[in-house]
């Protein structure tokens, strides 16, 4: 879908280097989003293409096109990337209208469709690197959400995602960051990294979402659980459905999703 086939509406979402705008096609006025760069500082947006490019599944946001135009008139040249929109927002957006947390069937819910994603994006050789309940188009690690190995300096591998559901399960439950009572990011980075601390469990929760929570914040990585195990916990197993809710009803875990390279 080329420039001249649809127009840019409002901005819903800001990254580092990135925005998130509403867009319509011309020819159909279906809705989508882009995600745009400037051309000279788009090397991970074209990089996020071509991964979003290669997945299908329900569970991970669709990929419609790309294209190179300018964000406004006379404005420098913007590498855009095309792609399904999340009509109900983030989980956080989410969260915020329930009151300021989610209740443990809604919590299952969001849970076990995020690991439908995790698992299909692992399965393929993708990590998401950035998981948290307010992506809706970023793609950097988030200190709070950062697994030990990651906040060290090591490598952001597939278990750094479990560790990163587990902090958005802590966040749906008490509409907090997983580690509230850290004021800083230099901080909560050396407690991640170097202490033997993991974020406390919401205390109202149920036992097997204790034990769901006890499988995902393991501060070493060899020991968390897989997204395919996980998927056939208890917590999560009672949701598991043969087909995806209709796209319609979105809330972001796929916006949830949307934020590796969404």
């Amino acid at each position: 879908m080329g420039e001249s086939g649809w127009r840019r509406g409002r901005i819903i979402g800001r990254g580092t280097s990135a925005t998130v705008s509403l867009a319509t096609s011309v020819s159909s006025g279906e809705v989508f989003a882009v995600k745009s760069s400037e051309l000279s500082r788009s090397s991970l947006l074209q990089r996020e293409q071509r991964i979003l490019s290669a997945l299908d599944s329900p569970f991970v946001v669709s990929y419609f096109g790309c294209d190179v135009a300018a964000q406004t008139p006379g404005a420098g040249r913007c590498y855009n990337l095309l792609m399904e929109y999340a009509p109900r927002g983030s989980l956080s957006d989410e969260i915020k209208k329930q009151g300021g947390r989610l209740d443990e069937l809604a919590i299952r819910s969001y849970a076990c469709d995020i690991l439908g994603g995790l698992a299909y994006l692992h399965s393929n050789g993708v990590v998401h690197c950035d998981l948290k309940s307010q992506n809706r188009g970023c793609m950097r690690g988030t200190p709070m959400f950062m697994a030990p190995e990651v906040a060290r300096g090591g490598e952001q591998s597939a278990p750094a995602d479990i560790w990163a559901l587990g902090c958005t399960v802590i966040e749906m439950a008490t509409g907090r960051p997983p580690w509230p009572l850290v004021s800083d990011v230099l901080s909560a980075l050396h407690q991640i990294a170097f202490s033997t601390d993991v974020p406390e469990f919401p205390s109202w929760i149920s036992e097997e979402g204790r034990d769901f929570l006890s499988r995902c914040l393991r501060r070493d990585p060899l020991e968390r659980w897989t997204a395919e195990q996980l998927l056939h916990h208890p917590f999560v197993v009672a949701s598991r459905v043969a087909n995806p809710p209709s796209k319609s009803d979105w809330i972001s875990p796929k916006s949830t999703l949307d934020q590796a390279f969404l």
